[in-house]
């Protein structure tokens, strides 16, 4: 484990724990080398799944890069950290119930965006602008429409 503030590899467990339900392990650890201190987190992987990228290749499912993907575009929005993980487990859980194997990452992506629509509509917009690839305003005024159809018009600022 590489210490993110002076990134030796010399550390300690100070403290464990069961988080999140019993999902994951919390650990509190100290760096050896320069002294502070840092969480991790340690989770069982539940199920073995490959994705079918785009382009015909294939990558074992990575949690990280799907955590990663929802915290970008939930950036500076009124979404807590155990919000994402809320989102992403339940991106996992459908995953599982599909039964599959390999499973494209079109159909990953768009089980991610429905569950953003559910949590923030910026933070899905955002998702959505990035992994539909937008080319144009006009494509993403169309799914702004969308969704304004959808949800009914935004309430009035004071």
């Amino acid at each position: 484990m590489r210490c993110p503030h002076c990134g030796g590899s010399n550390d300690k467990v100070v403290d464990s724990r069961a988080s999140q339900g019993g999902a994951a392990i919390r650990r509190r650890r100290e760096c050896l080398d320069c002294g502070e201190r840092f969480t991790t987190y340690e989770y069982v992987e539940a199920f073995s799944l490959i994705l079918i990228k785009r382009d015909g290749s294939r990558e074992p499912y990575d949690r990280r890069k799907l955590y990663t993907g929802v915290q970008t575009a939930c950036a500076r929005r009124p979404v807590s950290g155990e919000q994402i993980d809320e989102l992403v487990r339940a991106v996992e859980t459908r995953l599982q119930n599909l039964g599959n194997q390999e499973v494209p990452t079109r159909e990953v992506g768009e089980i991610v965006m429905e569950e953003l629509s559910k949590l923030d509509q910026v933070a899905y917009v955002r998702f959505a602008s990035v992994y539909r690839d937008f080319k144009t305003a006009e494509e993403f005024r169309e799914e702004l429409d969308r969704i304004s159809a959808e949800t009914g018009p935004a309430p009035e600022a004071d």
